[in-house]
Order: C-alpha cells, then sequence, then structure tokens
C-alpha cells in the first residue's frame, strides 16, 4: 500500500517543485499532495502519514487542519550544487540583492548561503512591496525572478531551494522507505545538493550496512552526532553535538576524543567492536543519553559514531533512561525495619502502613513535625511493586507556586524567561512507575491545587509552555502537619483534592503518646552518632516526661547537644529543657469544685471558639516552661506559623477573657503575660 505524504507551503510554486523533487525519488512508492497558503488550498482535514511543512512560520496556521496522530516534519533546506557554483563566480565584496517572497524568506536563504560556507559577497534582501528598493546591478533569487526589480542589470537565478538530506532521510525512515536510500537515484541526488555536514558523507562513505548504519546516522542530523577514527580522533562533529557538549568543531576537530570528552565510552566500542546503547552520563552537569556504534564494513572496523541528547523527551526509552537515576537522589533509602519503635500503638501503625503498601491508591500521612512522615512515605515505597522505580520527593512549602509548578510539571524551552535550554522534566514524569511524595501538602497554593488534581485523576501532565499530553503512571503519597478537613472548611484547601488524597489515611503517633520508645529511640541515635553517655534516673524521668512537641527530630537534637558536653553520665540539671516546670505541671493537683464549675462556665462562654483559646494557653504554658513572658505580637507571630488565624486585636480579647477567669496574668507595658497555676491545670484537663 502506498504511503500518503501532504506538503504544505507558503507559495504554489514552492509546493509544486517540493513534489516534484519527492516524486522523482519515491515514484511508486509515494502519493504526494500539495497545498499552498498563496492559493487558500487546504480546504479541510489533511489526512496523510506525514505532512511536510515548508517553514516555521506557517506551522502554527497549518496545524489545525492536520490530524493529531499525523507525523510533522519541517524542512529542511539547502542549495543545489550548480546554483552554489553561480553565487562564487560573483566578485569578491560585491553588494548584490537577495530577492524572495517575504522578508523573512530572504533572510533564510541569506543565512543558508552564508551556512554553506559563501562569505564574500553582502546581500540586501529585496521582496514584494518593500518600502525602499536598493539601487543595484545584480540580484540573486530562488526561482522568484518575477519579483526582481526591473532596473537590475544582471539577474542569478539559482534555482529554488531544494529538500536537505536530513528531510529526505527523515521522510524514509518514517515511512519505513528507508531502504530506498540505497537506490542510485537518491544517492545521486545526495551528490547534486549541497551539505555542510562534510562528516555525514565520510561516515556514509566508511559503511555499506545501510541498513544498520542509515538509522544511526539518521538520529545524528536530529541530534548531536560525534564520528571518531580506530586512534579516538574525532573528525566529524555536528552543531547539535556543539550545543550539547560546549565545545566548538575547531576545539573538537582532529583531537582525541578522551581528552576533550572522557564521559563518551568510544574506548569500549573500539576495544570490543559492540554498541552501547542508552548509557546516561553527565557533561557539564546535564544528563546526556549516549548511543555507540562500531563502523564496519566486511567485518573490519573503521570507528565509532556516538549519538547524544539531553535527557529531556518522556516518550524516548522513559524507562531506560529514568532506572539510571536510581542511585542519584531519587531512591527510597529507608524500609519499616528503619523505624524504630516497639510501642503497641507504634506497631499497630507500621501493620496498618504495610498494608497500605500493597496498594495503588494515594496516602495521606498525618502527623506532627519529627514524627517521621517521609520515613514512612519510603518505607512503604520500598514496600510496594513499584519498589524497582523512583521515588521523588518535593517540599511543598520550601519553593514557591511558580517554581513549584515548573519542578511538578515540567517546562519547554522556551517557556519563560530563565528556562533551561531544551526544557526540563518535570517531577511527575521522572517519578513515572514509581511514587511522588508530596510533603507539606496544606501549603499549597490553591491555584496549583487544582492543577495537581487534574493530575492525579488523568494520569497525565502537560509541561508549561507544551502543547502535548504526556501519560504518567504514578502513585501519590501526601504528607502535612495541618488539619486538611479544617482548611478545606476556611477554603484554604480544595475539598476534591482532600478526598483524591485522603483516600488511605495514615496518623502517626506524637512522641509523648508512646513514652515506652523514647529510651530506645536513644539508644539508636547515640549508636548512630557514635556516642557514649549515661541518663541519671532523674534526667530519664525528665525525658519520659517531657512533651517533645518537636518529636524525634527535637530528641536527636538533643542527643546530640548532650554529646557535645563530653559526659559520661547525663545529670538532670545539664538538660537543655527545663525540668522543673516538667515536674510541677505533671504534679499539679486535680481542680478544686470552684475551679471546676469556673471551667464548665468558661467552656460554656467561649463556644466553638475554644480551639483558639487552647492555641493561647499552650504557648503561655510553653513560656511558662522556658522562664519567660510572652507579648501579643509573638504570640500573633506564632499563630501565622502554625497557621492559625488570630490578629492582635483578637489576642488582646482572649487574654482579657483568660485573665478574668484567672487563667493568665497580664502585665502592665511591655512586660508580657504569664499563664497562672490554674490555666496549667486547664491546658493539662483540657
Amino acid at each position: 500500500m502506498k504511503k500518503k505524504i501532504a506538503v504544505v507551503t507558503l507559495s504554489s510554486a514552492v509546493a509544486a517543485f517540493y513534489c516534484k523533487q519527492l516524486q522523482e525519488l519515491f515514484g511508486e512508492h509515494m502519493i504526494v499532495e500539495k497545498y499552498s497558503l498563496d492559493n487558500n488550498s487546504i480546504k479541510g482535514t489533511i489526512d496523510t502519514d506525514i505532512v511536510v511543512i515548508s517553514t516555521d512560520s506557517i506551522y502554527g496556521t497549518v496545524k489545525k487542519y492536520i490530524k493529531d496522530d499525523c507525523e510533522i516534519i519541517i524542512t529542511s533546506i539547502t542549495l543545489s550544487k550548480i546554483g552554489l557554483e553561480k553565487i562564487t563566480e560573483i566578485p569578491k565584496d560585491k553588494k548584490v540583492m537577495l530577492v524572495n517572497l517575504s522578508l523573512e524568506m530572504a533572510v533564510e536563504t541569506i543565512s543558508l548561503i552564508y551556512q554553506l560556507g559563501v562569505n564574500h559577497v553582502e546581500f540586501i534582501p529585496v521582496y514584494p512591496r518593500i518600502d525602499e528598493i536598493p539601487d543595484l546591478d545584480i540580484a540573486i533569487t530562488p526561482g522568484e525572478s518575477r519579483y526582481v526589480p526591473k532596473n537590475v542589470k544582471q539577474v542569478i537565478d539559482i534555482g529554488h531551494r531544494v529538500l536537505d538530506i536530513n528531510t529526505i532521510i527523515d521522510i524514509a525512515v518514517k515511512l519505513d522507505l528507508d531502504d530506498l536510500l540505497k537506490k542510485h537515484k537518491i544517492q545521486r541526488y545526495f551528490k547534486s545538493i549541497v551539505t555542510n555536514r562534510y562528516g555525514v558523507e565520510k561516515l556514509m562513505r566508511l559503511t555499506n550496512r545501510l541498513e544498520s548504519q542509515f538509522s544511526i546516522l539518521l538520529q545524528g542530523l536530529e541530534e548531536g552526532i560525534i564520528g571518531v577514527d580506530l586512534e579516538g580522533i574525532v573528525y566529524f562533529y555536528n552543531e547539535s553535538a556543539e550545543s550539547i557538549i560546549g565545545l566548538k568543531k575547531e576545539e573538537v576537530l582532529g583531537k582525541h576524543v578522551k581528552e576533550l570528552i572522557p564521559q563518551l565510552p568510544f574506548e569500549q566500542v573500539l576495544y570490543k567492536s559492540k554498541s552501547i546503547k542508552q548509557k546516561l552520563v553527565k557533561i557539564n552537569g546535564c544528563a546526556i543519553s549516549v548511543n555507540v556504534d562500531p563502523i564496519t564494513s566486511d567485518r573490519n572496523l573503521y570507528g565509532a559514531a556516538a549519538i547524544i541528547k539531553r535527557f529531556s523527551d518522556a516518550e524516548k526509552e522513559q524507562h531506560k533512561l529514568r532506572s539510571q537515576l536510581l542511585g542519584k537522589g531519587h531512591i527510597a533509602k529507608y524500609s519499616f525495619q528503619d523505624i524504630i519503635g516497639e510501642s503497641e500503638v507504634m506497631n499497630k501503625v507500621k501493620d496498618i502502613a504495610k498494608r497500605m503498601a500493597k496498594s495503588d491508591s494515594s496516602i495521606l500521612i498525618r502527623g506532627e513535625t519529627g514524627t517521621g512522615k517521609e520515613l514512612f512515605a519510603q518505607a512503604i515505597h520500598n514496600s510496594s511493586n513499584r519498589k524497582e522505580y523512583q521515588f521523588v520527593a518535593v517540599n511543598c512549602a520550601a519553593l514557591p507556586e511558580s517554581l513549584l509548578e515548573s519542578e511538578l510539571f515540567g517546562y519547554e524551552e522556551g517557556a519563560f524567561t530563565g528556562a533551561r535550554k531544551g526544557g526540563k522534566l518535570g517531577l511527575f514524569e521522572l517519578a513515572h512507575m514509581g511514587t511522588l511524595f508530596l510533603d507539606e501538602i496544606g501549603e499549597m497554593e490553591l491555584s496549583l491545587q487544582a492543577r495537581l488534581l487534574r493530575a492525579i485523576q488523568e494520569r497525565e501532565v502537560m509541561r508549561i509552555g507544551g502543547d502535548r499530553v504526556i501519560h504518567v503512571d504514578v502513585r501519590i503519597i501526601a504528607a502535612t502537619n495541618r488539619n486538611l478537613k479544617e482548611l478545606v472548611n476556611k477554603g484554604d484547601f480544595r475539598q476534591d483534592l482532600y478526598f483524591r488524597l485522603n483516600v488511605l489515611p495514615l496518623n502517626l503517633i506524637p512522641l509523648r503518646e508512646r513514652k515506652e520508645d523514647i529510651l530506645l529511640l536513644v539508644d539508636e541515635i547515640k549508636k548512630e552518632l557514635n556516642i557514649d553517655f549515661k541518663l541519671s534516673n532523674q534526667a530519664t524521668n525528665a525525658f519520659l516526661k517531657y512533651r517533645w512537641e518537636g518529636n524525634v527530630r527535637e530528641l536527636r537534637n538533643y542527643i546530640e547537644y548532650l554529646a557535645h558536653l563530653e559526659k559520661k553520665e547525663i545529670d538532670v540539671e545539664e538538660l537543655p529543657f527545663n525540668c522543673e516546670c516538667i515536674n510541677y505541671i505533671d504534679n499539679i493537683s486535680s481542680l478544686s469544685d470552684f475551679e471546676e464549675n469556673t471551667l464548665k462556665r468558661f467552656k460554656m462562654n467561649v463556644g466553638n471558639k475554644i480551639e483558639k483559646y487552647i492555641f493561647i494557653l499552650k504557648n503561655l504554658e510553653e513560656s511558662y516552661k522556658n522562664k519567660l513572658r510572652i507579648g501579643r505580637r509573638s504570640l500573633a507571630d506564632n499563630a501565622k506559623l502554625k497557621g492559625v488565624f488570630l490578629s492582635e486585636q483578637e489576642i488582646r480579647t482572649i487574654l482579657n477573657e483568660l485573665q478574668s477567669y484567672g487563667m493568665v496574668s497580664i502585665s502592665r507595658g511591655r512586660g508580657g503575660t504569664e499563664i497562672t497555676e490554674f490555666g496549667l491545670k486547664v491546658v493539662k484537663n483540657l
């Protein structure tokens, strides 16, 4: 069955010329349709195997007529050798017109001539409806003589620009017609056109095995290609390689590849005469995918060719490349065996988490700071069916909204000012087949929550500045130390996203509620830090009674602090927290009848605002432990830090009410506020 190809150009004459070229080269193997914008020949959807578009400038106009599953090729053009010879015969330092259909096409043709090595002539672009025609005797035109001004004495028609070797090979391979590339008429065509890729011609002469080597050349023309001889001397190095490696041709050609680019495995290929496929190396801090193939003919080895490309396309060998990123940071280091704790409540949480690991559903881990949310996330990943794939973690509170969006979804080259050349792979794509851990999910902005929800529901993402949807298979584990349900009620977190994440809820237990694990953790941290000291009985008792607001993280910090004391035994006086307050609060007597009635009256009066009063009292209790007084501004800052909405005016009202019940004592001026004994009893009771 014949392949169908459509050629779309700005000019009908150019469309006819390109169609004629393709018919002559591929003959009975394809049907060629032509379309042009100057005669409005596109009436409906273009339904062919490939659409060849003459220039980037018309791509946006043409794209809406093309089927989604259709291959698109933007032509790479050149000149015939005969046309180029006509230009080289022009005297040196002569000024000439370059006449074409438009300013853009005239400039493109001038750039092409310069690329092909002609630099002894100065070209002035001329096109229809130009404001001022230059007064010049000679005009060069690529088949557009009708637009040459009448006052020009000498017109040199170099013929229409022709399809370059890149485009011909691309069309042949995409249509599975690459076996035709060895036909005499196509080889003859290649010899009739000019190419600035002299290395390609040399590579082609070195091999007769077109079926295997042409795929290398094809990809090399699209991406970076580097050719070396048997000694490892570089004789071919294209422009894409310059861009990727960061070295110019003149710095590389004729030099030994090992001296300049030691990361490329040429030596192994030349020594074993075997290909190396899909190797990932790092050059100038950029991950590069490399294929290196030996160049042979009649079982004789002539050298090797490397195809290099940036690791940015999700569709190109995704898993092979990503699996090599394991060990480069995107791995889960911990398992359930690394989670220390033998208490009944801790064992129950671990059992629940192990069962959750067998599922692919989203998990929402809730717990105070320092309770080990990421530790559990990594352990779940390593117990799941996804353990061979990436574990990718991102802290949603650590990045501003715009940066977090680009990290999660990636971006295309030129998507915004400062975008990395070649674009960037998003964390969703990087976590494909693995786990994406979203820490502090409660801090994510509402606008970004909507996009996250769609990615989780549809299992597809679109990069910033991109126009294609990328399928991803990712297991989501989210974590927060905030009450997401309360945030939903306040309108600060999307309800639909909350339900999507909260499929499997996992609540981590604070350290103060599993006191039997405290001393076990102390011993494990001491082993890990390679330190040795004993806690006295009083110090041990203080450790068990302390509230550990920062949980295991706070415990670890204190162990490190005690290690620097360089003492064999640590007594209670040397502990970095106030043990007298612990003992005092712990030994407070129960409420008297009067106090109990006062507390009932207090709870009845404050009603559903009681959480705000408790927040203030707990802050005052913490200040009391540290022998400090705290003012309204500090209380407001703490509230803001912990996501509690309290203005200084509200705090003033709350403190006055608490003082009226005898729970706090407010000093005059800047003396701050102190919790009373009754206030401490209330905190303990509530």
